[in-house]
């Protein structure tokens, strides 16, 4: 009986520490995670929470820099914002970089590590990384690519024409997303771009006026303290099929088919974690974002009349009631 209790012993020993060894694989690695804009922003937070999933448990060290490039539009800070960040990397040496949106390729990758040997995954590049010469041996990552046409097959039986409006910041992302829904999908667009909140509201206004479906887009994390506000704006002033693909504007919009920040960041850090497990970059290939999710706002349906099927709400992966 003793031999095979210490036969058991030593089978459960030899079963058991591989799986302890392997329990936190990354232990002593270090993932520095870039974010252009800042913590508070919906969609920053969104990557953020995907690239803290992506390591839990993997013993690998996370240190975030945030670039702020949201909130501060000028072009030194933008340039110093990288310069800092290069420090940043410079000093804690991470093994892998993760870098979100367009900003962090612009100012950091681009400038300083393009080709070199500090391997870099980007995520939430919009619609093309080729502008920044990437991917390259160093550097792979996933696109962002805007769901427009699910959204648009939403509003389109609820509208009186054709004619299509685009509502966003005056930043040059919302700018860069209307460029792309006329280049990639042909649409011909009535644009207004909002200098702050009071603009915002004036621009909501006036298309609803002028066209029969009007796209939402981001508030760039800028409107957040007039969130209640906005609520109560859009549900006072919709007269027309209202759309979003940004979850955290379903507030103010009738549907909202809405890319998952979370996605961008978890694809990421896996193919991070895959680098740090011996693949280089060159052989991980640039993916495009593929998860969405339905949110309908009936208090919009409501404001504006319209008593949606049972069967489209039902399809709805979130119900604003």
């Amino acid at each position: 009986m003793k031999n095979i209790s210490k036969k058991l012993i030593v089978t459960i020993a030899l079963l058991v520490l591989p799986v302890l060894a392997s329990a936190k694989p990354y232990e002593g690695k270090k993932v520095l995670f870039i974010d252009s804009y800042h913590q508070g922003y919906a969609w920053s937070d969104g990557i953020t929470a995907g690239v803290e999933n992506a390591l839990k448990e993997t013993g690998a060290e996370l240190k975030i820099v945030r670039l702020d490039t949201k909130r501060n539009t000028d072009e030194a800070f933008k340039a110093e914002a990288g310069r800092k960040a290069k420090a940043e990397i410079d000093a804690f040496k991470p093994d892998v970089v993760v870098a979100a949106d367009d900003n962090a390729a612009q100012y950091v990758i681009v400038p300083f590590y393009k080709g070199g040997s500090l391997p870099f995954v980007f995520c939430g590049l919009n619609w093309d990384a080729s502008i920044y010469g990437l991917p390259t041996s160093n550097v792979t990552g996933m696109l962002e690519v805007t769901p427009i046409p699910q959204l648009i097959d939403q509003l389109k039986p609820y509208a009186k024409g054709e004619r299509i409006g685009f509502l966003g910041p005056d930043v040059e992302t919302a700018r860069k997303e209307a460029q792309n829904y006329k280049k990639v999908f042909g649409m011909q667009l009535t644009e207004y771009y909002a200098a702050d909140y009071e603009d915002w509201k004036k621009g909501f206004k006036e298309l609803q006026q002028s066209v029969d479906i009007l796209i939402i887009d981001s508030d760039g994390g800028l409107y957040n303290n007039h969130k209640d506000e906005m609520t109560a704006f859009a549900k006072a002033n919709t007269t027309i099929p209202t759309g979003s693909t940004y979850d955290f504007m379903a507030h103010c919009a009738l549907f909202t088919y809405a890319k998952v920040a979370e996605e961008q960041g978890f694809w990421a850090t896996k193919a991070a974690l895959n680098i740090l497990g011996g693949t280089a970059p060159a052989d991980i290939p640039v993916a495009q974002n593929e998860q969405g999710k339905l949110i309908i706002n009936m208090q919009i349906a409501e404001a504006v009349g319209l008593n949606l099927p049972f069967e489209i709400i039902q399809s709805a992966d979130q119900v604003i009631e």
